[in-house]
């Protein structure tokens, strides 16, 4: 999930150098490297549009051909770069295969040279990885009978991200759209007014958007509902606001309730992390990404600091005060030039992580930059807690010259060898019709589609052991819970499935 943004200027610009073909679409095959060996060609579809790039993949292992395959989508002309080779200027509607073989191991910048273009976004990295020998975890139980599981569909969304409810609601669950809307499914059927809908109030590109939502541990009494979203401001600040039910619906939240409880200046509009959770101590944890992939500042240039909201999990009390109250167990409470919001640090783009009351853990899924993915466990009784990045990428060293102090490693992390790209933290199991999965951390992957089961050790920060459920969402995007329990599972191209016991 790669965010960019528009600039009238470049628009101008662009436009002066290509104009729209009306009936055909132009396709050429360029191959820049002949492909060789017995190795079968990796294709990575490129589609390109004003101003982003996205890839189907974004890394392969060292020595691979990869073809690709480079469609213009957008209303401007493009082309695409990588490793010294280039596509033509591609009019809109054209496409392009590009062949290209990376013999060595390293991480390679593909933008598109039209000037002004890179600059807002048309530019990213792409991970060429060292194959390595991964030890195999310990075999599961013996006893796995009731650990099978079936991908139930529920609907088709725009975008979906995330799937909640209030505790104990047996008729709703409530789909979060990335766009800005919130639909109540009920009863099995979607209902057709939005639970919220403000879209007018939503920055929405690639990454940025509607993140998350999360009810009052009150719900049922407080109608008390908050929101996390980009907004249209700079590049896209955060907002963490609160709704109220509509006094006259209770399908319905009333936008005119809104009231702002945090705004975080974004350095950029990508990595904004994006979970919301209330924990078992009645505390709302909210987690924010560093704030820039690299496009302005160094990758991970805001993870390390603490005098900002930037990389970072954080514990408030939204209603302990106007606009919100501080804990006073937070484990930076007092430090000179320590936000006292932080609970814990050293994240890149924690997009989901999800507390499970029972182990008292928080889990964290936070997005690698083009070598690892990793799976992070945080104690609630022990805040404050540095997770490394950017002197580290899961376990593998990643800026040399950056200081951290007192990391805790990951419990699980994976290179990017096998096709991952993304990691999805799901949930912690508690649906008591999936007693084999019980306690079960389901975790997934943007770019495979796989989802795993992460056995949580004990203690919590040992590394944990995973194994392949035999299930794949294409595009996963984010996995939730309903108020019975349920799990569910989405993907961006619009699935909404729970997890159901497979006959």
């Amino acid at each position: 999930m790669k965010a960019v943004v528009a600039a009238l200027l470049v628009v101008a610009a662009a436009t002066a150098g290509a104009t729209k073909s009306n009936a055909v679409t132009t396709e050429i095959t360029l191959t820049t490297t002949p492909a060789t060996g017995s190795a079968a060609p990796v294709t990575v579809r490129v589609t390109a549009r004003e101003f982003s790039y996205k890839l189907s993949r974004k890394t392969v292992p060292r020595g691979a051909t990869v073809r690709f395959v480079v469609h213009n989508a957008g209303n401007l002309a493009h082309d695409f770069v990588i490793a010294k080779n280039r596509t033509k200027l591609l009019a809109p509607g054209a496409t392009q295969t590009l062949t290209v073989k990376f013999p060595k191991a390293g991480t390679f910048t593909f933008l598109c040279s039209v000037p002004g273009h890179a600059k807002v976004g048309m530019k990213g990295l792409f991970g060429v990885a060292r194959r390595v020998a991964v030890s195999s975890p310990p075999p599961p139980p013996a006893d796995t009978s009731s650990d099978r599981a079936m991908l139930t569909k529920v609907g088709m969304f725009a975008r979906p991200v995330l799937v909640t409810a209030p505790t104990g609601d047996a008729d709703r669950i409530f789909v979060v759209e990335h766009a800005g809307r919130v639909i109540i499914v009920k009863d099995g059927e979607p209902l057709e007014t939005p639970f919220l809908d403000i879209r007018d109030r939503v920055y929405n590109t690639n990454e940025s958007g509607l993140l998350s939502i999360a009810f009052a541990p009150d719900f049922s009494t407080s109608g008390l509902v908050y929101v996390l979203f980009n907004q249209h401001r700079a590049n896209g600040d955060l907002r963490l606001a609160e709704f109220h039910v509509s006094t006259t619906n209770p399908d319905v939240l009333d936008p005119l309730t809104e009231r702002v409880v945090l705004e975080i200046t974004k350095p950029w509009e990508n990595h904004n992390g994006g979970m919301l959770q209330f924990g078992p101590d009645g505390m709302l944890y909210m987690s924010v990404g560093d704030g820039d992939s690299g496009v302005l500042n160094l990758p991970g240039a805001f993870a390390q600091t603490r005098d900002d909201l930037l990389g970072d999990v954080l514990r408030i009390d939204p209603r302990g005060a106007k606009p919100y109250a501080v804990p006073a167990d937070n484990p930076f409470v007092g430090l000179p030039g320590v936000r006292p919001e932080i609970w814990a640090y050293g994240l890149r783009n924690p997009w989901r992580f999800w507390i499970d009351p029972a182990l008292d853990t928080m889990f964290i899924g936070d997005v690698g930059y083009g070598q690892a993915e990793e799976i992070d466990a945080a104690p609630l009784a022990s805040g404050g807690r540095n997770f490394g990045w950017p002197c580290f990428e899961g376990t593998h060293p990643f800026d040399t010259t950056a200081t951290c102090t007192d990391t805790t490693p990951p419990i699980w992390d994976q290179l990017h060898d096998d096709g991952t790209c993304s990691v999805i933290a799901g949930v912690v199991v508690r649906d008591p019709r999936l007693t084999g999965l019980a306690g079960q951390l389901v975790f997934g992957d943007f770019c495979t589609g796989e989802l795993s089961m992460l056995t949580p050790g004990k203690p919590v920060l040992q590394p944990a052991p995973i194994r392949k459920l035999d299930l794949r969402v294409p595009e996963t995007s984010s996995f939730g819970v309903d108020g019975l329990g349920r799990v569910y599972v989405m993907s961006t191209e619009g699935d909404v499935f729970r997890l159901d016991p497979a006959p």
